[in-house]
């Protein structure tokens, strides 16, 4: 046992000529190399009151006791240890209103001195267990300065990580992280783990501002970060969903050659594909196994989940080969993933067989959440009568269905109408102790409006919240849908408010069902107003979204503005699909800039986007009212033989309701071309035309080519 002398001890703790005063406290000599009234830091560590006067006897005792009493209880932890303890726990006799704080820091400058740095660092770890202490900064400061003299700069280290966390609880971070640039001023070497520790402080802390400063701060003092430090703020960045931030740090860290483990590899392809990042994690994912990550089956299922959830099941199925390819066995979870992927993209067939092959593999079985994705998958099509086999099938195998499951079918009987169904398996919910969720009502509620029965719908609504459930952004969006179908904006628009104050905030899905209703009463003006206040929020508009204002524009006879709006979807990331183009291409014909309207149709031809047949009569009828049925003919040749036939016939039907017979004729000459029969309807239309403008002529010619050419074959 390591003995203290009472002289040594009066020698070192007794107050001589060479203390100092600090903010009006004597303080002793073992300090005196630190000039602490100079340093500015000292002001966070407020002095506690002496319950004995330092200059008496009784803090001396105290001191001794204290000492002896730890280095007892200290050589008893060693010695019942078969392997020396990193951290000892000290069972000293004693509670820590025994000592003052000032004694507290004399007993581990004495130890320190005395006994060496593992005895005044197992009275730091006792004393920091008691919050009198665990806050009072200038504890930590003392022993990391004597661990600095003894040249201990890996316990220096963890005492100043100590000093951060606790700190840190009480909302001081910032001087905890001074005080350690503070400790390099008095010699302490500054490596990664310093960094590593304030870092992973403040991320866990949520201060993830100040980590990147701190980090900046380190590496301009010559700080080299690892892998971890950088991982630290991946995983910080995250956890807060800021994938942009996240994409930044990742990035640099990969320019290193720095690699993550299984685990944060796991985080990043959720979140990233949370957020719509497929591509970018996709390209991630192949980085990181360039440089060495061996991906296990957890990090292959998440990614395939990801792709799953946006409907990119191709490459989801390529994935999971390549897992197979490297010796990777899927689980029941990688399939249960793949088999709701099919679910939602309505491949049900595809779906069974996947699931065919769970149920006779001899060592996965599907589990509930792989039949409650075949039961929602189902629901969406309609098809009750297999998925309630399938939940008595669950049912024969010993699984229980859960609220999910129960929701799922009753979202399915409220899309068909049943809704006594939908209300008997709510109460089977209620008599099985499952809990209906906010998702079991919005299914409800969205089939109640569907149907028109809106006060019902509203009805539910208060039943749940009377159990304390609350509506969410699904079931706003719902109910302001339901109104804009109406036309009732202002009902609308008070949800939205309720929603706000409420403290949801709105999606694009909603701002776009806001924007759409505004458009179709061509409130151009508030309808941009709501794009830009979404945009400015940091929301991404879609593709819907653009193609309501485009939409909009085009009803209020501003096609430049649609324009300006079509242009700016590749900024946004969108594709305009058919909707959009044909949307532009009718607000062109209707302001006559027919060219314009050409080259539109020509380039979504070009890029494989099939006209709808509205957009396809319309550019082709506005030339042939312009006299230029030649241009027509060639724009509606880019066709296949089926659409042109009907767009041909339609176009006929028209022309021929506008009496414009002669070009009609050029058409049904070209029809009877391309086909052997022609439609009653469209003959007889036109027919009934040539009649009526006393051509005939033209009746007498075609009926002529008729019976030549085809006989009486020609009528369908």
């Amino acid at each position: 046992m390591i003995s203290f002398t009472f002289h040594r001890l009066y020698r070192l703790h007794h107050f001589t000529a060479s203390t100092t005063l600090l903010n009006g406290i004597l303080f002793s000599h073992p300090y005196h190399f630190f000039n602490f009234n100079s340093n500015p830091f000292w002001r966070y560590t407020q002095f506690s009151s002496f319950t004995t006067n330092p200059l008496s006897s009784d803090f001396d005792s105290v001191v001794k006791r204290v000492c002896s009493l730890v280095s007892e209880s200290y050589c008893k932890v060693q010695e019942n240890t078969h392997f020396k303890s990193r951290h000892p726990k000290l069972k000293l006799p004693i509670d820590s209103e025994y000592l003052t704080q000032e004694q507290a820091i004399t007993v581990v400058a004495s130890l320190a001195d005395e006994g060496g740095s593992m005895l005044a660092l197992s009275f730091f770890y006792w004393a920091i267990g008691y919050v009198k202490f665990r806050h009072f900064m200038r504890l930590y400061i003392v022993l990391a300065i004597y661990l600095i003299k003894n040249g201990n700069f890996e316990r220096t280290h963890e005492v100043m990580h100590f000093m951060l966390r606790n700190f840190c609880e009480v909302g001081m971070l910032k001087e905890a992280v001074d005080m350690v640039f503070e400790m390099q001023n008095q010699g302490l070497v500054l490596n990664a783990g310093s960094l590593n520790s304030v870092v992973s402080v403040a991320t866990e802390m949520g201060h993830v501002e100040m980590a990147e400063k701190v980090f900046g701060e380190m590496c301009d003092r010559g700080v080299c970060p690892d892998s971890f430090c950088f991982e630290s703020m991946v995983v910080a960045y995250c956890r807060m969903g800021r994938v942009v931030e996240a994409d930044r740090w990742l990035s640099a860290m990969l320019e290193r050659g720095f690699l993550v483990d299984n685990a944060t590899c796991t985080l990043i392809m959720s979140v990233f594909c949370d957020k719509g990042s497929v591509n970018r994690v996709l390209w991630i994912f192949n980085k990181l196994i360039e440089l060495g990550l061996a991906p296990n089956v957890i990090n292959y299922t998440c990614l395939i989940n990801g792709l799953c959830k946006k409907g990119i099941i191709k490459h989801a199925f390529e994935l999971l080969e390549e897992m197979v390819r490297k010796g990777l066995k899927p689980n029941v979870f990688t399939h249960t993933v793949l088999i709701d992927g099919l679910c939602k993209k309505g491949w049900m067939d595809k779906a069974f067989r996947l699931f065919l092959k769970l149920v006779k593999s001899d060592n996965y079985k599907p589990n509930v959440h792989t039949y409650t994705a075949m039961i929602a998958g189902y629901c969406k099509q309609e098809k009750l009568n297999r998925a309630e086999m399938l939940l008595s099938r669950m049912q024969e195998q010993e699984l229980v269905p859960n609220a999910n499951t129960y929701t799922a079918l009753i979202d399915g009987y409220c899309k068909v109408g049943n809704f006594d169904v939908a209300y008997k398996l709510l109460r089977v919910m209620d008599e099985k102790g499952l809990a209906p969720s906010i998702f079991t009502y919005n299914a409800v509620i969205d089939g109640l409006c569907k149907k028109g029965r809106v006060q019902e719908a509203y009805q539910m609504l208060k039943k749940g919240m009377q159990i304390g459930i609350s509506p969410d952004l699904v079931t706003y969006t719902i109910l302001m849908s339901q109104s804009c179908k109406l036309g009732d904006n202002g009902q609308a628009f008070a949800l939205f408010s309720k929603m706000v104050k409420a403290g949801i905030s709105p999606d694009m899905h909603t701002y776009t069902t806001l924007i759409a209703a505004l458009c179709r009463q061509k409130k151009m003006k508030d309808s941009e107003k709501l794009f830009d206040d979404a945009v400015i929020l940091g929301l991404i508009p879609t593709k819907e979204t653009c193609t309501s204002m485009i939409c909009g524009y085009c009803r209020d006879k501003n096609v430049a503005m649609a324009k300006k709006y079509f242009q700016r979807m590749g900024e946004y990331g969108c594709v305009p699909d058919s909707l959009t183009y044909g949307a532009l291409i009718s607000g062109l014909c209707k302001e006559s800039k027919l060219d314009e309207a050409r080259d539109l149709y020509n380039s979504m031809v070009d890029k494989g986007i099939l006209p709808c047949e509205v957009t396809r009569l319309t550019v082709a009828y506005e030339y042939c009212k312009n006299n230029e049925p030649t241009i027509a003919m060639g724009l509606l040749d880019r066709l296949e033989k089926k659409l042109w036939i009907r767009t041909v016939s339609t176009l006929v039907r028209k022309l021929c309701s506008e009496k414009n017979v002669d070009v009609a004729a050029l058409f049904f000459h070209k029809l009877l071309d391309k086909q052997q029969s022609v439609d009653r309807v469209t003959l007889a239309a036109f027919m009934s035309a040539c009649y009526e403008s006393n051509n005939y002529d033209l009746v007498s010619s075609m009926n002529e080519r008729i019976t030549k050419d085809f006989g009486e074959s020609t009528v369908e």
